[in-house]
């Protein structure tokens, strides 16, 4: 067995690198940027006034002031002319700022009366003008890789980037292996049971910005499975769930090697787990998860979503881990790494399941972290830190 780290590493060796595609700016949430991208203009192009009121010369504002009105600007609509001294423009938020203006009094340090202004007592110092370029230049760069948010989408638009230069979306196939699995909606036999895991492996792949495609249930016979490698042509990622350990009926790892697979590692000191395999088949990767629902969504979490981040360009390694105290004592841990599941709470607490048997998926469903445990830990006391990852 190779630890979780390793089995990280060559994992990432495996990994095709996703070409970079255009994509409309509109559908780049979720994302990643491939490369960087420039502001074609300044934000705000010009001056603008950042709140109602009036354009004025600053020099000239003092308590009892008088300016004459002698036009007005709104956002879109600028004031086309020059004000001269003792002028004033009627201003609103967004407006340019009107030539020969350096100040915008705010609408309620003014007394207007016909079409003329007066400054009260005690007028607002600031000059509520924002200069050009306030918020970014032209030529001002959006740095990659990184998986764009809503916020970054707003600024791209703001820049004038009708389209982007992304990372192509991973494409993943699914293949659940059993003889045991009936979908569901179906009636499992008396010794069948719902096939789940691709239920939770696809939305954890999609959260990544991966396009899944979840194959037909292959069965424990090598001329299922083959077909089933057949229908994942074309995919950049194969995830098999169920066939990967050594039995007679895991028919995975021969087959695939029958059909030129290079395998880089099989069988991962962590728990749960163990039985994971991975390898290069053809152009693709193949990543092969035990068949059991808890360890197939964990190897989800630790391997298959690292995974896909890395294919797109954002750093290779693992998913990043935050510390908690321990609200109650846990005994040693074994040889391999433990990835318990837990609920950190909002007092910054975390509380590991009293149950981590690997078939409940009941307990993962209550969990929203999954606590580390390094091999061989010694037992931990409440109040003492550990680390975990979010799921």
């Amino acid at each position: 067995m190779i630890s979780v780290a390793e089995a990280l590493d060559r994992a990432f060796a495996l990994a095709p690198a996703m070409p970079t595609e255009k994509v409309p700016l509109r559908s780049g949430h979720g994302r990643v940027l491939a490369e960087p991208v420039t502001a074609r203009q300044d934000q705000p192009p010009f001056p603008a006034s950042a709140m109602d009121g009036y354009a004025v010369r600053g020099a000239q504002v003092r308590p009892g002031a008088k300016f004459r009105v002698i036009g007005e600007a709104a956002a879109g609509r600028r004031f086309a002319g020059t004000m001269g001294p003792g002028e004033t423009v009627r201003i609103f938020t967004g407006a340019v700022v009107p030539d020969g203006a350096d100040r915008v009094v705010i609408q309620e340090d003014v007394l207007h009366e016909g079409d003329e202004i007066t400054i009260g007592a005690n007028p607002d110092p600031a000059s509520h003008v924002r200069s050009a370029g306030t918020d970014f230049a032209t030529g001002d760069r959006v740095e990659a890789p990184r998986r764009l948010s809503a916020g970054d989408l707003s600024l791209l638009a703001a820049m004038n980037l009708p389209d982007l230069p992304l990372a192509r979306r991973p494409v993943v196939a699914l293949v659940a292996t059993g003889d045991e699995l009936v979908l569901p909606g179906e009636e499992p036999g008396p010794d069948q049971i719902i096939a789940s895991n691709n239920f939770g492996l696809a939305p954890i792949a999609e959260a990544e910005g991966a396009e899944v495609r979840v194959l037909p249930i292959a069965r424990d016979n090598a001329a299922s499975i083959r077909l089933a490698f057949e229908l994942a042509e074309g995919a950049d990622l194969i995830v098999t769930s169920g066939g990967a350990s050594v039995g007679d009926h895991d028919l995975i790892g021969p087959v695939a090697a029958e059909l030129g697979m290079e395998q880089s590692f099989y069988k991962v000191a962590m728990r749960p787990g163990k039985p994971l395999m991975a390898g290069r088949l053809g152009s693709a990767m193949l990543l092969g998860l035990p068949g059991n629902p808890v360890s197939a969504i964990v190897c989800g979490h630790v391997f298959l979503r690292p995974i896909l981040r890395a294919m797109q360009g954002l750093p290779a390694t693992a998913l990043p881990r935050t510390a908690a105290r321990l609200s109650r004592p846990v005994a040693a841990n074994g040889p391999r790494e433990h990835y318990m599941r837990a609920v950190v709470h909002d007092d910054g607490t975390i509380a590991p399941a009293e149950r981590q048997d690997s078939s409940l998926l009941s307990v993962l469903t209550r969990s929203n972290a999954l606590m580390i445990r390094p091999p061989q830990d010694p037992p931990r006391a409440a109040g003492e830190q550990v680390q975990f990852i979010s799921i």
